[in-house]
């Protein structure tokens, strides 16, 4: 029922403005370049982000221009995304659907000096029911993300101690 309401045609679309629905700060120790590296190993997400089970990337490794992928979630749904821009080092913006939302995820990255870069999280959606389903998107993200971020912070941060800018095993 669900899938008939949300890809029913055009008279169904009028509600597909853009919205955001999060947007995420926070600064790690590391230089642009390093941080920039250990994000876009996105395969290996799961180590920080417990609400991910298991991510695919094609082609596999770091992200590039032409990355698509899986993200498995620890409650058994899957997510799919595709990017859309990639701009080395400054940002990266992935889609992938949500009920009836096309869901737009920014990963923008700055400088703030040689070894501190500031990351900002945007989560955007558009679709039928955005307002409704994007609300309740957010709330379960939100919760997600309170969780994961610190602890991405907390394994950055210490990959730097450990004098290993990506991580061990990775050049």
């Amino acid at each position: 029922m669900l899938d008939l309401i949300c890809n029913s045609g055009p008279q169904l679309s009028l509600n597909a403005a853009m919205i955001t629905l999060l947007r995420r700060e926070f600064t790690v120790s590391l230089s642009l370049k390093q941080a920039w590296q250990y994000l876009a190993r996105v395969e290996e997400w799961p180590s920080w982000a417990k609400h991910i089970k298991q991510v695919k990337v094609r082609p596999s490794g770091e992200l590039g221009a032409q990355s698509t992928g899986i993200i498995h979630l620890s409650n058994g749904m899957k997510s799919t995304f595709t990017m859309t821009e990639f701009a080395p080092y400054r940002h990266w913006k992935w889609v992938g659907r949500f009920v009836c939302l096309t869901v737009h995820y920014d990963h923008i990255f700055e400088e703030l000096d040689p070894q501190r870069t500031k990351l900002i999280w945007i989560v955007s959606a558009e679709g039928f029911g955005a307002p409704v389903f994007g609300k309740l998107f957010a709330k379960i993200y939100n919760w997600n993300l309170r969780r994961a971020i610190p602890e991405l912070v907390k394994e950055m941060n210490a990959s730097k101690s450990k004098g290993d800018s990506a991580r061990s095993g990775h050049a």
